[in-house]
């Protein structure tokens, strides 16, 4: 007797497809194959396919966003967008603030976090002032604590580190195996072509593309990956957005270092074009590094097809369109520095790679189960416990239907944003029914679980540290 069966479903994982049932006891998965007697819950899945949860491991989640800006999600907004598509485990950031000890930061976000999630969650940290106390003792203790991965920046005010800076960090990261990841652009590139632009009188939301074009993207990518390189650490280069910037990757694979690449929806099915709308409405579509144009949209989808990019995530960094504190911004109104910078994505991600890519044949259901969830738990340090299906694994499990149909609207993402950069996509494919440690959280497409389910995951060394 199981707690629940999932019976009649495809089961697919990053490395195969087959037909059979699935039964759940105390939130693990207990056994797979056929006729596996009765249960407490019968799932039908019929005509449906049983893939892992969703990982997302690149969201921010009630962020400290400059004076007078707030983020439009909390833990329980997030979250339940997020598991409404197809998602069980989030990995959001916890920002190091300034004269502020780490592990402080860190407290307060259990505190956002706790009783708050639909889905399970793990940090990442963000390092922006790496004093000796934060690399000496304060990070180590950390890592050592299940803090395993962190993010440094090459740009942004008060956030981007000088090469020494990061240096230092990647020190830490080699004594404590830890995994760094990087957001690539050049800083000085980018200030230099904003003070150009504002002092022509181009201020409006279009020319923050044209303040960060692919050559700061690619640049940084470069030195960063020759910092990763004369450090001797893993790199994950995070939201990449053209080929120049996955070349670099590419050449630094071929020497045999351990660099990986991630890159999200906007740079599949957006274009610098969204930028240029009438009076604010480009400012929807400000984040960084901005979308492309088609050129670039096609190389994102090679390095998909060609496992350029190990992992596909959202940078889900929403903030309100029409709102004071989002993207209406006073400051904001006055040139495109100041618009609030992100985009919500954590609830579109799953359908839109699912229905741009498998329904549309760019890649087979196991390469789309490794980019969203196998290839995140591998990296991150969560396997075999997230990730994929199988006996003993934690009993994560999104039901899809391949064959609905329709168009993408804010509405159905149940976000705390007031709209979608992918408002009116045609969507073929849906996560209808979803699983958190056999739990079911979304049947039929209605939440039904409640909030405070998620727990926080302790975290293993990544597979690649």
């Amino acid at each position: 007797m199981f707690d629940t069966i999932i019976r009649g479903g495809r089961v697919s994982t990053a490395s195969d497809t087959f037909f059979c049932d699935v039964g759940i006891t105390d939130g693990r998965i207990a056994a797979l194959g056929a006729d596996l007697g009765t249960a407490a819950e019968i799932i039908d899945a019929s005509g449906k396919w049983v893939l892992p949860g969703g990982i997302d491991s690149h969201v921010h989640i009630s962020q400290p966003s400059g004076e007078g800006i707030v983020m439009a999600d909390d833990f329980e907004s997030a979250t339940r967008s997020a598991v409404i598509g197809g998602n069980t485990t989030v990995l959001p950031f916890c920002m190091q603030e300034r004269d502020l000890p780490l592990r402080e930061a860190v407290n307060a976000y259990h505190a956002k976090a706790d009783g708050e999630c639909y889905t399970d969650v793990s940090f990442h940290l963000i390092i922006c002032d790496p004093t000796p106390a934060v690399l000496g003792q304060e990070l180590p203790a950390l890592v050592r604590d299940g803090y395993t991965s962190f993010k440094v920046f090459m740009t942004y005010d008060g956030l981007a580190l000088t090469d020494r800076q990061m240096l230092e960090v990647m020190a830490v990261a080699r004594e404590t195996r830890a995994l760094v990841m990087v957001h690539a652009e050049n800083y000085d590139i980018i200030r230099y072509l904003t003070d150009q632009l504002e002092a022509g009188g181009h201020t409006a939301p279009r020319f923050h593309a044209t303040s960060r074009p692919v050559i700061a993207e690619r640049e940084a990518t470069y030195r960063a990956i020759s910092l990763a390189e004369l450090s001797d650490v893993p790199l994950m280069v995070v939201h990449v957005s053209n080929r120049e910037a996955m070349d670099e990757i590419r050449r630094a694979r071929r020497r045999g270092l351990k660099i990986f690449g991630e890159t999200c929806p906007q740079y599949l099915v957006l274009t610098e074009n969204d930028l240029d709308g009438l009076n604010m409405e480009g400012a929807k579509y400000v984040c960084s590094p901005p979308p492309r144009d088609a050129a670039s949209q096609k190389a994102c989808w090679e390095g998909i097809e060609q496992e350029i990019f190990s992992v596909f995530s959202s940078d889900h960094c929403p903030f309100r369109y029409d709102d004071p504190q989002g993207k209406l911004a006073p400051k904001g109104r006055t040139s495109f520095r100041w618009v609030p910078n992100g985009i919500p994505g954590v609830g579109a991600r799953l359908p839109i790679l699912f229905s741009e890519g498998v329904m549309k044949g760019r890649i087979d259901i196991n390469r789309f189960v490794a980019l969203t969830a196998t290839n995140h738990a591998k990296t991150y340090g969560l396997y075999p416990r997230k990730g994929t299906i199988a006996v003993g694994a934690d009993a994560d499990i999104a039901i899809w239907d391949p064959e609905r149909r329709q168009k993408l609207t804010h509405a159905m993402l149940a976000d705390g944003c007031d709209y979608t950069p992918y408002e009116g996509i045609e969507i073929t494919g849906w996560p209808v029914t979803t699983l958190v440690r056999g739990k079911t959280m979304v049947r039929d497409g209605d939440l039904i679980g409640r909030k405070g389910h998620g727990t926080y995951l302790t975290r293993a060394i990544s597979a690649f540290a």
